[in-house]
């Protein structure tokens, strides 16, 4: 752990210092994360990677974590000899060596912000002017620093080098990564010190203590209308950005003027990869491969435990906890797991009681995919799951399995008291009532008859509701009354004197 440490404070030596003019005092040692530095973050980003390798992997001896500290002071060969911490590198200890010596600090004027080296404190500066001089070449974003243009190219390259060793899911950035680690981990590090209530992301926090403030920060410049949140107003926005605006369906730019926007779809064009069988665009060439294999049929990622193959490696990661049973998506209110995020997000749905996948013939809507596709059979009549046996058809697949049940005789579920058994599960709960309650909690409003469920009572309502046609008179009659219509009508058919010509 101690490793760790010094290698944590290795990765924020060219930090800025947050201290103002007025307190020289504390500024010997004090050093905090800034988004302004640039100097050496992309060989700290991919540092960081390699130590959130590190931690996820189990080390099999303490022989072997003692052997890869030592490894790792080995690696270190360049020691500050005023405070004895070590480094990997040249550049970082020249860094580190400006906190002892305060040589060539430079102070933004504006913010009091303090800075180790000349280029970080340039790139700060513009913050303050808005200069932008990095220009994206596939769009029109521009950018303070280098870095965070590159960061942004990984958008149009599909470039994601940070991958989760739990989930397999890639992140074109390592923060994203760290964030994303936390829906394994359930930590929830930022806390609402009015509601306690917890978030995972600082971000989540500010939108929900502004809900206990009521304060919209957030206006529109083109109506009246304020919001709690970026996010909210960014959607918001779309609704004016249809009219005066270009939208790029590629990668979402958007632009006042034509001419603008047909240049920039020309940077597509000439940069992107056409499939020739459905006319798709992909913006790299490994989005490219991954579409082509949707008409190829190609499937190079083998299972090694069952042969199911799959087109893509993401696809394959998550398969393979059938195998191993692991499940690292797990539910934040009811303690339910998952092998896949999307399983999980499909999940929430039962919680929060959004239903957004919805019918259009009927109307009906649905907390998940599956359940609208298998609704969905009612108005096509389809019954893809058919009996080999008897040629009977179903809907659903796990009616389809209990029907089977029928002609092999299997009945899995058995009651504990009476031993007596079922087909089906919600049978046995059924029964199960009769033991346990000895009640028949569905009762007729008609009649007062009580039934054991809710599917018996339905059939039972139809003799109240369900009108039969009498063949002979032509009215109509319930159930219950019709049988009465027909011994009348007996009755004047001179058959009153044969009760076996009376209806049943």
């Amino acid at each position: 752990m101690a490793s760790l440490k010094e290698e944590s404070e290795e990765l924020r030596i060219t930090e800025v210092f947050t201290l103002k003019h007025e307190d020289p005092e504390e500024q010997t040692g004090l050093v905090e994360l800034s988004e302004e530095t640039r100097e050496l973050n992309e060989i700290e980003e991919k540092d960081q990677y390699r130590k959130h390798q590190d931690l996820m992997t189990d080390v099999p001896s303490s022989v072997a974590k003692n052997t890869s500290c030592e490894e790792a002071e080995k690696t270190k060969p360049f020691p500050c000899h005023q405070c004895e911490k070590r480094f990997s590198r040249k550049q970082c200890l020249k860094v580190h060596m400006r906190i002892h010596t305060g040589e060539k600090l430079s102070t933004c004027d504006r913010c009091g912000k303090i800075f180790t080296t000349k280029s970080d404190f340039e790139i700060h500066m513009r913050i303050h002017t808005g200069e932008k001089p990095y220009s994206c070449t596939e769009c029109v974003m521009s950018f303070s620093g280098k870095q965070k243009l590159e960061m942004h190219m990984r958008i149009h390259s599909g470039e994601k080098p940070f991958a989760c060793q739990h989930c397999g899911k890639r992140f074109s950035r390592m923060g994203s990564l760290q964030v994303h680690f936390r829906v394994h981990t359930g930590e929830r590090p930022y806390t609402c010190q009015q509601c306690g209530k917890s978030f995972s992301q600082k971000s989540s926090l500010r939108s929900h203590i502004i809900r206990h403030t009521g304060e919209k920060p957030f206006p529109c410049d083109q109506c009246e209308k304020r919001y709690v949140c970026r996010d909210h107003l960014n959607r918001h926005k779309r609704i004016h950005a249809k009219d005066k605006y270009f939208i790029c369906d590629q990668c979402g730019s958007s632009f006042k003027l034509k001419e603008n926007f047909d240049q920039h779809m020309k940077n597509h064009a000439e940069k992107s990869f056409i499939c020739d069988q459905c006319g798709r665009s992909c913006i790299s060439k490994s989005s490219f491969e991954k579409h082509m294999r949707v008409h190829t049929g190609e499937r190079p990622y083998s299972c090694t435990e069952c042969g199911k193959s799959f087109g893509q490696k993401e696809t394959l990661t998550a398969h393979m906890r059938v195998h191993t049973g692991e499940k690292p998506f797990h539910c934040q209110h009811c303690g339910k797991r998952f092998i896949a995020s999307s399983k999980l997000k499909s999940h929430m749905n039962v919680h929060t009681g959004n239903k957004p996948y919805t019918c259009r013939p009927c109307g009906k809507s649905f907390a998940q995919l599956p359940a609208l596709k298998v609704h969905m059979r009612v108005h096509t009549g389809e019954r893809p799951y058919t009996c080999a046996q008897c040629g009977k058809g179903f809907a659903q697949k796990k009616d389809f399995h209990i029907h089977m049940r029928t002609h092999t005789g299997e009945r899995p579920f058995t009651c504990t008291q009476c031993n007596k058994s079922f087909i089906c599960k919600d049978t046995q709960i059924r029964h199960m009532r009769t033991h346990f309650t000895g009640k028949k909690p569905f009762a007729c409003d008609e009649c007062g008859r009580r039934f054991i469920c809710k599917n018996y009572l339905n059939l039972h309502m139809k003799i109240h509701t369900e009108e039969i046609t009498c063949h002979q008179s032509g009215k109509r009659f319930t159930e219950r009354t019709r049988k009465l219509h027909m011994a009348k009508q007996a009755c004047k058919s001179g058959h009153n004197n044969n009760p076996q010509d009376l209806p049943k």
